[in-house]
């Protein structure tokens, strides 16, 4: 979609003729008191349109574009996130957290039993560690069914219906919740599994049995796509172990900025306080989220691709599949949203009819009416669009 259209420098009139059609639009009664934007030329790399595109607001979930750029160039497209089942001293097996928040547990279970009977154990004690991460396990948001509580152990993001997608009841104890499942499969590949499954250190342990996540590239997709809270709070920590820095919120907050600085990202004053952009907290500009994209468009950065192949399109995919249906942005827009309570953002990626690239940014705060805000940000989307 975005391969090689549109090289070289746009005309001299783009940039004149946006400012024009999508001034009255940023004027819009359903946009809140903070307005700002930012559009670029991909090709080029220069700016087209310019709102206020410095200015650092919270982003919400367009966030998550931060964290998958940081993750990729950090970590690769094929990097993978391990958990492990080892056998430690005596009878007792270690259920070892390698903070990948899709695990499933049934094949893991298969081939640790397989394992163990291939010992001649047939009865053991069962631990789990969940040492890999640091810091507190509730977002600063609190309990919320957004995210589960960040372990470096869980099962299908710690939903208690492993079916179910977006906001949903999570247990508030992930870790021991996925021990007491694996317990339950082990017995049912013939383990006895005596007593309760308890905290325990997998360190120096033998490794029976090893589940390997999808790789990055795909992780980063489902993240975007759907807005995946859980993924990104496992990446962020997976760059700040890459970066040397706790497995926590703590540590997240200062390896996102200096992986996005090795590519050159205007940050001005963002602050990182989390993965998934959950935190008010958090405060990203529009003029860092076009560069991003940007990023991920240049020939250069084949590694930051999947950013754009994850992006939901317009009345078709993921958090866009239900915006758009009346704009003419539908089918030609592909972007990241982002939500919380009076904080709207787009940010994304369109092909003009005259064939160039162009990444843009949207941002406003104070909203009163969530569905009068979204439709202002696909109007403003949509024009882009149609340049």
């Amino acid at each position: 979609m975005f391969a090689a259209a549109g090289s070289g420098q746009p005309p001299a009139s783009l940039a004149a003729d946006l400012a024009a059609r999508l001034g009255p639009l940023m004027a819009a009664p359903g946009l809140g008191t903070v307005r700002t934007g930012s559009v670029l030329d991909v090709a080029s790399g220069q700016v087209l349109y310019d709102h206020r595109s410095g200015t650092a607001t919270t982003p919400a979930s367009t966030t998550k574009l931060a964290t998958a750029v940081a993750a990729l160039g950090t970590l690769g497209d094929t990097y993978t996130l391990t958990t492990t089942a080892v056998a430690t001293s005596g009878d007792r097996v270690v259920l070892v957290g390698g903070g990948d928040p899709t695990l499933t547990l049934d094949r893991l279970a298969a081939d640790t039993a397989a394992a163990l009977h291939a010992r001649g154990t047939t009865s053991v004690r069962l631990g789990y560690d969940t040492s890999y991460y640091s810091g507190p396990l509730l977002h600063p948001i609190g309990v919320n069914e957004n995210l589960a509580p960040v372990t470096a152990l869980m099962a299908s993001e710690g939903r208690l219906d492993p079916d179910s997608t977006g906001p949903a009841t999570r247990s508030l104890d992930p870790a021991r919740s996925a021990a007491q499942q694996f317990a339950h499969l082990l017995e049912s590949h013939g383990v006895t599994v005596t007593g309760t499954p308890k905290k325990a250190s997998g360190a120096g342990g033998a490794r029976l049995a090893a589940h390997h996540s999808a790789p990055l590239d795909q992780l980063v997709e489902r993240m975007l796509t759907d807005s995946d809270n859980d993924i990104a709070e496992a990446l962020a920590r997976q760059v700040a172990r890459a970066s040397g820095q706790p497995l926590s919120f703590a540590g997240v907050a200062k390896a996102l900025p200096q992986a996005l600085r090795t590519y050159g990202v205007p940050l001005g004053d963002a602050v990182f306080t989390d993965g998934s952009g959950l935190n008010r907290a958090d405060a990203l500009a529009p003029a860092a989220l076009t560069r991003l994209l940007v990023l991920a468009a240049s020939p250069d950065h084949p590694e930051l691709r999947p950013v754009l192949d994850g992006l939901p399109i317009a009345a078709f995919t993921g958090t866009l599949a239900s915006r758009f249906a009346a704009a003419p942005g539908a089918g030609v827009v592909r972007a990241k949203t982002g939500t919380l309570t009076g904080v709207n953002t787009i940010a994304g990626v369109t092909v003009t009819p005259s064939g160039r690239v162009l990444a843009f940014a949207f941002m406003t705060h104070g909203s009163t009416s969530p569905g009068a805000a979204e439709s202002a940000l696909d109007a403003l989307a949509s024009e882009v669009a149609g340049g």
